[in-house]
């Protein structure tokens, strides 16, 4: 079973292969890289750490987070725990594991509606990070345990943004309510949650604005909608997601921070990690952020996005085909 925040779900057949085909690039640039590095060295010096970091960095790790794991690469061979070149693969494999794995990188237990209310779940990012469809892909999610998603366009400033949802809810046969393009996104929500509560729909997913993490007028929105949710069901956002594009790296990083800040994003959804050989980021996310990766996106399709398992991806990059 994959453990995440929303509980578990069966694993499918072919899913670590689906994930393992999706971080190739990545595999390519971090782990193909660092053993290169330590084969057929017979010590351990300053030029093979300089060319670790290289490899870290290059893979979009970071520097404060590739510098730290170098640390305590470095503290292991003083310690005698590593002694050979070759061993520093598997130790770099431990280490990264540990960051995914590490208490404080996981979210707490979700907050969950009264008894009979939806569960109200906020996607927040900036455009052009794959938002709505990714909100598409997480309504699927839920429909396939057996719920009733309820779709909210509550990203009023672009018109686009409210056709694209239509369409996807059409095609997956749920419910949206939606008002006119420049709409009040916090009347939106309110229609739709009152919509939600009529015919027991749960959860309800809410799309946002997504215009530039810098526009403060943005993150005040976003703290009116919070507020508005909260009126209307106890708690409310139960979740709120940030989606991140995998491809824009350390970027993402700035953005994470101010929705954190001020929308209180509590997990995150990485897309696009198959476009990318900088996967490293998730690193860079757990270490740096405190969030947890919840989901990850890989190809097109609505049912490319999977439930994050830190075991699982470490292993996909570092096992042999």
């Amino acid at each position: 079973m994959v453990q995440t925040l929303f509980g578990s779900q069966e694993k499918k057949p072919g899913l670590f292969d689906r994930l393992r085909n999706a971080v190739a690039s990545t595999k390519a640039q971090l782990v193909e890289r660092v053993e290169g590095i330590v084969e057929g060295r017979e010590k351990i010096d300053d030029e093979v750490f300089d060319e670790l970091e290289a490899a870290l960095i290059a893979a979009d790790v970071g520097v404060k987070t590739a510098q730290e794991i170098l640390q305590r690469l470095r503290l292991a061979v003083s310690r005698r725990q590593v002694t050979e070149a070759r061993q520093l693969r598997g130790a770099l494999e431990q280490e990264i594991l540990a960051i995914l794995e590490n208490p404080g990188t996981q979210a707490s237990a979700p907050k969950r509606p009264p008894e009979g209310l939806p569960e109200v779940i906020f996607v927040v990012g900036v455009n052009g990070v794959g938002k709505t469809t990714s909100i598409a892909k997480l309504a699927a999610y839920y429909a396939q345990q057996g719920r009733r998603p309820l779709l909210c366009a509550a990203d009023t400033f672009r018109a686009a943004a409210i056709e694209q949802l239509e369409i996807w809810a059409g095609r997956l046969g749920l419910e949206m309510v939606k008002q006119k393009p420049g709409a009040d996104p916090s009347a939106v929500i309110y229609d739709a949650l009152a919509a939600a509560k009529k015919r027991h729909d749960d959860p309800v997913i809410v799309d946002t604005a997504g215009r530039l993490h810098t526009k403060s007028n943005l993150m005040t929105e976003l703290e009116k909608m919070c507020r508005i949710a909260g009126r209307e069901v106890a708690g409310a956002p139960h979740q709120v997601l940030l989606v991140l594009d995998a491809t824009t790296g350390q970027n993402g990083l700035n953005q994470a921070r101010q929705f954190t800040q001020r929308a209180g994003a509590r997990g995150i959804i990485l897309t696009k990690l198959d476009g990318t050989a900088k996967g490293g980021v998730t690193v860079a996310i757990a270490r740096e952020l405190g969030l947890p990766i919840l989901f990850v996106g890989i190809g097109e399709k609505i049912d490319d996005l999977l439930p994050f398992d830190p075991k699982e991806f470490v292993a996909s990059l570092f096992q042999s085909a």
